[in-house]
């Protein structure tokens, strides 16, 4: 059996990394569950900001790029929720459509940024602080911070503001709520755009925490995609509860067995749920 305190620094790095399964996968749970379009290109997206958060990073704080690439993808969300809703795309049109955005821009990223693996320096990087035997690291505790902050901030919009209401009316009954004064396309354009945001935010993240390749896009997606389905589609806390989960489980799996064990933990949990709760899916 590993250290305690090995287990406890497990524990630890998957509370982190969780944290950033959930920031990725707000903005698709948002799209998928209240939009019904299942936005594959959401992680490509995430990655095209941390890329421009890689070349931003040269003249500006990697904060600071933040007002830069999150109204900029807000406007590519609008435009992507333009497209897919002028063609009327059903659920697995959407998911065909947006799967071919993926490797676009995964190529477009190739050819600028080429395949090789970068790494984003900044003064960041070196900040932790040591409580007892753990570590904690700056951008982790970051990307932590900012998947808990946009999360619960989007689940108190859903939850007690005009606007939630009418886009969870939209989704359960959207000729109803249209009758109800529900303005459809605006509140899908908002819904899109801030699906888009976080992943400007989830890219930042990814630059201050990982080394990014083009390749890696697939390698995020299955285990997100799961989170998503485990936490609930269009549920805003959903994503991070079932990121955090799946990182934790992930983490404890390679200090007590084998790394190579840790890709089936998400899934594992994934076939758990339908098996004991078929319903929610």
């Amino acid at each position: 059996m590993p250290s305690a305190t090995l287990l406890g620094q497990s524990i630890l790095s998957g509370v982190f990394i969780g944290a950033l399964y959930g920031l990725l996968g707000l903005g698709l749970s948002l799209s998928w569950g209240l939009l019904r379009q299942v936005n594959l290109a959401h992680f490509a997206l995430a990655f095209l900001g941390g890329y421009l958060t890689f070349q931003l990073a040269g003249r500006l704080d990697p904060f600071a790029t933040l007002s830069i690439t999150v109204p900029l993808f807000f406007l590519v969300g609008c435009a992507l929720h333009w497209f897919l809703s002028r063609y009327a795309a059903d659920m697995l049109n959407t998911l065909l459509v947006t799967f071919g955005l993926t490797t676009i821009m995964e190529a477009a990223i190739q050819w600028i940024w080429t395949a090789d693996f970068q790494r984003m320096e900044s003064a960041y990087g070196s900040i932790r602080w040591k409580v007892g035997a753990l570590y904690f690291p700056f951008p982790e505790l970051v990307t932590l911070a900012l998947a808990m902050l946009l999360c619960g901030a989007m689940w108190a919009l859903l939850r007690f503001t005009d606007f939630g209401r009418a886009a969870r009316a939209m989704t359960e009954d959207a000729p109803m709520a249209a009758a109800f004064g529900v303005d459809e396309r605006r509140v899908g354009y908002v819904i899109s755009g801030l699906a888009a945001a976080f992943a400007a935010v989830a890219g930042m993240c990814l630059a201050l925490t990982h080394t990014l390749a083009p390749v890696q896009i697939y390698a995020w997606m299955g285990v997100v995609f799961a989170g998503v389905m485990i936490g609930g589609l269009g549920r805003a806390m959903g994503p991070l509860l079932a990121g955090l989960l799946i990182g934790v489980s992930e983490a404890l799996t390679m200090a007590v067995t084998a790394p190579t064990w840790a890709p089936l933990v998400s899934f594992s949990l994934l076939i758990a749920i339908i098996l004991f709760r078929p319903a929610r899916f």
